[in-house]
């Protein structure tokens, strides 16, 4: 099966225009700063920036914020195993995204109600690394669309065409 154009997703921490401006257009914003607590002030620039570049933006781990400030989504971290935003209502094309690194979270980002489930790690040898085997497995386990997430360079991006990958998200590789 050949794959013309992969998803691709950008982690930031902060909004930095010359960064923005390197991206393609097929690229999306991935804020997320666990670090403090998140400046509304900077998301409504970041949102505002990225809508006249044709950039979809999400925020993590705050759904709310995402429905209030009027993003194009919110992605839940593997951590993340609330279930209270299924009450909220959501706009049209309000998207969830979520990470797995195993079958137990992937079946919960399945309950949680996420379009796209993050598989880690495919390639950044770490505690969950996974591998290309490994990786086709998991992804298996769901019907949803998987994003290869982790250790993604200029020479290993071709065989994520060997998985049932439909983009990847990194951080380094955009930079």
């Amino acid at each position: 099966m050949h794959k013309k154009f992969l998803k691709l997703y950008y982690f930031i921490e902060e909004f930095k225009k010359s960064v923005i401006d390197k991206q393609s257009i097929n690229t999306s914003i991935i804020y997320r700063n666990y670090k403090k607590n998140y400046k509304i002030n900077e998301i409504i620039s970041l949102r505002n920036y990225c809508r006249k570049k044709n950039i979809k933006v999400y925020l993590a781990n705050n759904i709310k914020l995402s429905i209030n400030l009027n993003l194009d989504g919110a992605y839940l971290p593997s951590f993340n195993e609330s279930f209270s935003h299924l009450s909220y209502n959501f706009k049209k094309n309000f998207m969830l995204i979520g990470s797995a690194h195993n079958l137990r979270e992937i079946k919960i980002k399945e309950k949680q109600k996420v379009e796209e489930i993050f598989l880690s790690s495919l390639f950044k040898d770490n505690g969950n690394f996974l591998g290309l085997n490994k990786f086709n497995l998991l992804s298996n386990y769901s019907r949803k669309d998987v994003i290869a997430l982790g250790g993604i360079s200029k020479e290993n991006i071709k065989k994520i065409n060997l998985t049932r990958s439909i983009g990847f998200a990194g951080i380094s590789f955009f930079r």
